[in-house]
């Protein structure tokens, strides 16, 4: 069966409970996230629901899934979602904070015809986090019920003061989520531009006016250095971009190149 990329499931969520469930979880409960070379700054998460034989309780595991502390403990978790039919393989908070990022890559596990499908409830949303996938920012606005598919390749950046924190569930492919993601395609917002994608582009079109900065930036001998150059020029002039987009775009411009003699 073929999948959007994303929809708007056309859901209602109880964002008050959920965040009132929220509130309760105590500030120790919450654990760095097992993909350390994934991100930088803070990327931690709760385990409500996770595979009984997870090497850790935010990782993914084949076994039974087991009802972790917070959701046992408080019945808002459950409440607010026991209107969804869904079968949960495991529910998780995850947390991205501020000035933090998680890096492109790709959730192979999730590529499979009969592979789970993650849904993202965004309980806090701030308006400076752009999440990413396929380049394309997702508009998600918190109590909202989204479908991703994540084996494609997505990041998140949090250009916020505020932490951005989503209940992440895993489900089974099932008829009713199925129809409730083919009918949320309709109305699913229209995808935006990231602001480190609007950066980049601004800088490139400095590039094109101002025959100095042009210069300047062919004096380096080796990428590194390059790249070093570009994104000093870039802050000086308040415009903020990665290496990560720095290098995708160099990327793109070798394939580009390519292409032209092979066409």
């Amino acid at each position: 069966m073929s999948r959007p990329a994303f929809a708007r499931l056309p859901v209602a969520v109880d964002l008050p409970r959920l965040l009132r469930a929220l509130e309760r979880i105590p500030a120790s409960a919450w654990q760095g996230h097992f993909n350390g070379g994934f991100y930088d700054g803070d990327w931690s998460g709760v385990a409500l629901i996770s595979a009984v034989d997870a090497p850790s309780e935010l990782a993914p595991g084949k076994g039974l899934p087991v009802q972790r502390g917070p959701w046992l403990q408080d019945p808002d978790w459950q409440q607010a979602l026991q209107h969804l039919p869904l079968q949960m393989v495991s529910a998780r908070l995850l947390r991205l904070g501020p000035g933090a990022c998680i890096h492109e890559h790709r959730d192979y596990d999730l590529g499979g015809p009969d592979a789970d499908l993650r849904l993202h409830i965004p309980l806090l949303s701030p308006p400076e986090v752009d999440f990413l996938l396929d380049g394309q920012r997702m508009p998600m606005v918190a109590g909202e019920c989204w479908f991703l598919d994540l084996s494609r390749p997505h990041r998140v950046d949090n250009h916020d003061r505020q932490p951005r924190i989503h209940l992440v569930l895993d489900c089974r492919p099932g008829p009713w989520l199925e129809q409730a993601i083919a009918a949320g395609v309709a109305t699913t917002p229209a995808p935006g531009v990231g602001r480190a994608a609007l950066a980049f582009a601004r800088f490139c079109r400095l590039l094109e006016e101002d025959a100095a900065l042009c210069q300047a930036l062919q004096e380096p001998t080796d990428n590194e250095a390059f790249i070093a150059l570009a994104l000093a020029l870039a802050s000086e002039r308040g415009l903020a971009f990665s290496r990560e987009d720095l290098r995708a775009a160099m990327r793109q411009g070798r394939r580009l190149w390519n292409e032209q003699w092979t066409a």
